[in-house]
């Protein structure tokens, strides 16, 4: 394994997240929540650049492990921590708030209602990739619901 394989490795296990024997993309949300307690504090733009770039950080580094490891291999994470923090893009600040909009993300990315599922037939890291940010954009909607109907958490 050259040490490009051994980076892309990395993060697209997100620091070893994905390696949990039993449901490595529920380890890998909440393994991101506290990178999301570190970033909510940005600006809005700050914050979609820093998801932008992890997101194509893990394209790159899912594409290269799809071809070593298989198509859409469970031990890749980076997808879950892209699409949690999309979900999260009305930043809660409670914990309630927070561990709501990874469960509401955690039912889209498991669940994959169309046309979430057909994003997972594009090529390689992309395919990897698309359906959780997109699942990610309909926890954010559902989530800025329940936060307005209950207030700001």
């Amino acid at each position: 394994m050259t040490a490009f394989d051994t980076l892309c490795r990395i993060v697209s296990t997100f620091f070893g997240a994905g390696y949990v024997p039993k449901a490595p993309g529920t380890a890998g949300t909440f393994a991101a929540l506290p990178l999301y307690l570190l970033l909510r504090k940005l600006s809005l733009p700050r914050y979609l650049l820093v998801i932008l770039a992890i997101a194509a950080a893990g394209t790159a580094a899912s594409s290269r492990m799809e071809r070593l490891w298989g198509k859409d291999p469970q031990r890749v994470v980076i997808d879950e921590v892209a699409g949690v923090l999309v979900a999260l893009i009305a930043r809660p600040r409670r914990a309630w708030g927070i561990v709501l909009g990874a469960l509401i993300f955690r039912i889209f990315d498991i669940l994959k209602p169309w046309p979430l599922k057909r994003l997972e037939k594009l090529p390689g890291g992309l395919g990897i990739m698309a359906d959780d940010v997109a699942a990610g954009a309909v926890s954010s909607l559902v989530l800025t619901g329940v936060l307005r109907l209950f207030g700001r958490a």
